[in-house]
């Protein structure tokens, strides 16, 4: 049985509405995108979809939340690997992964845009940057390191590089998804010293 048919009527809707402020982001951007768009997007009135969500930020909250999820479950699945598979693993979700393209990008900083100011979604980021760097500091520590020893500090450069890296693919039109995957994969690896 498919999981869509397993889901509950709300589930549902909900799953609509994460899917209509996604599509409406992408096309306006969070800032110009009205709780009505969304709305319409899903189906459904404002006052419908506020039957599910208090708002634009609640929804957004939620739906970063979901994505964050998968990524650590995604990420926990890999510490059954080699050092060098899960950086190569680590490198394809976030530079070549089903789904990450240009405008993918753009709907992630556009989140990380309202973090600035949203407590409940600069909690959820931190939160998962924290994730993502630890599984980055136990990573490193199962490697030789040549060029820099501490496994923590490996981990915040490598991390800095991936949002540095992806922001650019964004806003530099010289430099693609490919270069961008390739010169982060062979900074990692050189970081490692493997």
């Amino acid at each position: 049985m498919s999981q869509s048919k397993n889901m509950s009527r709300g589930d549902k809707r909900r799953k609509a509405i994460f899917e209509a402020l996604h599509s409406c982001i992408l096309n306006k951007g969070y800032a110009k995108t009205t709780l009505a768009e969304v709305a319409e997007s899903a189906g459904m009135s404002p006052s419908h979809l506020l039957y599910y969500f208090k708002g634009k930020e609640a929804i957004l909250e939620d739906y970063f939340q979901n994505i964050a999820l998968q990524i650590l479950e995604r990420i926990a699945s890999y510490k059954e690997h080699s050092p060098e598979e899960q950086i190569e693993l680590w490198t394809e979700l976030f530079f070549a992964g089903a789904g990450i393209t240009k405008s993918e990008i753009g709907f992630m900083l556009e989140c990380f845009g309202v973090a600035v100011n949203d407590k409940v979604l600069r909690k959820e980021k931190a939160e998962l940057d924290i994730q993502c760097k630890e599984y980055l500091t136990n990573l490193f520590s199962e490697t030789p390191r040549d060029k820099i020893s501490n496994p923590k500090d490996c981990a915040e450069v490598c991390y800095a590089m991936l949002i540095g890296l992806r922001s650019a693919v964004y806003f530099d039109d010289n430099l693609t998804l490919a270069d961008a995957r390739r010169l982060y994969n062979n900074a990692m690896i050189s970081m490692a010293g493997l």
